[in-house]
């Protein structure tokens, strides 16, 4: 691995991003303010506690906030509404443990504003030895920070189809070109529904089911790949069936899948299928991570291709990376119908820019369109 330059304070380069650091461990806001610096990043404030984190805003006016869950006198979910009335559209980023309960204040946080998560070591030897930790801090302050200088965006191009089939939904606010598959003349009944995502993707996937309804949903099963490390799939599962009212669970090894129930890709497996369309099956496994990832979109949707042919639906997320090109290029192949989220409204549009640019998608969608657009052609009522 090529060593990452370091700046002497005050030297950042005009891309650095500022970053609040926000925890109660003098170590692990040390170690990451170290980190930071050496890729680059200015580190505006470290605080040891929520209220100094609200506090310190006003002075320092970060891009990014890393905030802690468990800290004394104010802790992360109480103070993250506080830092967002007090700076509007500041990027926080939660680090919690991988303990059910911070799994759970994880996902209420990322509710009630925040964009992601970084799940911690337990101990703070476990933070200085993780270069696991490392890097996804890292790459989400890349990211997160990113976000600031996004272009302006303009109109997409849409391909022309013929007078005989129906137009395809219009493409609003993406940066740069993209062309949208025709629909197909004929499309077989959607059997499955299947959502790939990552970042941003918790909030985004239970907005779309919320919309989509659960009288529609009861018709078909629901499988789903959120990049998530294990135990946050669970409480992920959990949450998603409270919000749209069906039975929800990770999947497990050698479970029939069937109508009316949401299967989550546990963290840290691969979820994949097997048997027939009349009968399919979900098979996990332990094989290497594909695009980084376990589980990987990829792996989901190549196997509902093989199974399912062209009864597939399927949509890709707001997320990181390019997880779930290769999977959703084998379902439209296959027949299916295929929608992604827009840049506009993605926390992260990696994954949803990836498959758009790649001409694969059947449209191009703000997220508050996407679960009545599934609804209609899942041929529920477009209320």
């Amino acid at each position: 691995m090529s060593a990452i330059p370091a700046f002497a304070p005050g030297t950042a380069p005009r891309s650095a991003v500022k970053v609040l650091v926000a925890d109660d461990s003098a170590v692990v806001r040390g170690l990451v303010s170290r980190w930071l610096g050496e890729a680059g990043h200015d580190v505006v404030a470290a605080a040891p506690n929520g209220r100094a984190a609200v506090d310190a805003l006003a002075r320092c006016a970060p891009d990014v906030v890393l905030l802690d869950i468990e800290m004394p006198e104010l802790d992360g979910i109480q103070a993250l509404p506080l830092i967002l009335a007090r700076q509007p559209g500041v990027q926080v980023v939660m680090m919690s443990t991988l303990t059910q309960r911070n799994a759970d204040v994880s996902l209420r946080c990322l509710s009630l504003g925040a964009v992601d998560y970084i799940p911690k070591p337990e101990s703070n030897r476990g933070v200085t030895t993780s270069d696991g930790f490392r890097a996804d801090l890292l790459e989400r302050i890349r990211v997160f920070g990113a976000a600031r200088a996004r272009r302006r965006p303009v109109p997409a191009a849409v391909e022309p189809t013929a007078s005989t089939q129906p137009a395809p939904a219009p493409v609003s606010r993406l940066s740069g070109t993209v062309t949208l598959r025709p629909r197909p003349r004929t499309m077989t009944a959607p059997r499955v529904l299947l959502i790939g995502s990552s970042t941003g993707g918790p909030k985004a996937v239970g907005e779309v089911l919320e919309k989509i309804g659960a009288a529609t949903l009861r018709r078909l099963p629901v499988l789903i790949v959120q990049h998530m490390p294990p135990v946050f799939t669970a409480v992920f599962a959990d949450h998603l069936g409270a919000r749209v009212g069906l039975p929800a669970a990770e999947g497990k090894a050698d479970e029939r899948v069937q109508p009316g129930r949401i299967y989550v890709a546990p963290g840290g497996r691969h979820m994949r299928l097997s048997g027939t369309a009349s009968e399919p099956v979900i098979r996990l496994d332990d094989s290497p991570p594909v695009n980084f990832c376990r589980p990987a979109v990829d792996v989901l949707f190549l196997d509902a291709a093989a199974l399912y042919g062209g009864a597939t639906l399927s949509v890709i997320l707001t997320g990181m990376g390019s997880d779930g090109t290769a999977g959703s290029r084998a379902l439209v192949e296959a027949g299916g119908q295929l929608l992604a989220q827009d840049e506009a409204t993605s926390t992260v549009w990696g994954m949803p820019g990836s498959v758009a640019k790649a001409g694969l998608c059947h449209a191009v969608l703000p997220l508050p369109e996407i679960g009545p657009a599934l609804r209609t052609a899942l041929g529920g009522s477009a209320a």
